[in-house]
């Protein structure tokens, strides 16, 4: 049976003081705020199918706390799993006690089931907190975005951009 979430953190979770270490602190701090998020998460991983015999497996909380390290930041799964193994600060925003080291294999499995609608309500509640603290409006997005091939002509000189307009190469007489 899985978890919700950890009920006595350990005395051997300490955030490092490097700035990294203070915004994992202060995040774990609104995640406490927020423990509803928790049973979003937990019905996803139901859906996994897992079984009620057997090893116990992560707990809601750092299958979510985990998901946020690896987008914050930026990391494989295989470079997460050596940073939950090597950082304290990253074992501890991940609420994993020392025996636990889950391998890249189940932090993809149980991550990758928390479903789009979870994380939009998870982002619903980060930005409703957030305005009412004041700290972010939501009106401005910022997005990545990785450049791919395409089936489309390179602008290598100003008479090629007007191709997105008229669907041509350059611009026609008509416009």
């Amino acid at each position: 049976m899985r978890q919700e979430r950890t009920v006595q953190a350990s005395i051997f979770d300490v955030f490092s003081t490097h700035e990294i270490g203070r915004e994992l602190e202060a995040m774990s701090r609104w995640l406490d705020e927020h423990r509803d998020l928790l049973g979003l998460v937990a019905r996803d991983l139901v859906r996994l199918g897992v079984k009620a015999t057997g090893r116990q497996g992560l707990p809601a909380e750092a299958v979510l706390r985990c998901a946020l390290l690896k987008q914050y930041r930026q990391l494989s799964y295989q470079e997460l799993t050596f940073h939950l193994e090597d950082s304290a600060s990253f074992r501890a925003f991940a609420r994993l006690s020392l025996s636990w080291s889950p391998q890249k294999s189940a932090l993809q499995k149980t991550i990758s089931a928390i479903r789009p609608e979870t994380w939009e309500e998870i982002n619903r509640v980060l930005l409703s907190s957030a305005r009412q603290a004041k700290l972010e409006d939501g009106a401005v997005v910022r997005l990545d975005s990785t450049v791919t091939s395409a089936l489309m002509h390179e602008p290598s000189d100003s008479s090629l951009l007007w191709g997105c307009r008229a669907g041509h190469g350059a611009p026609s007489e008509a416009s």
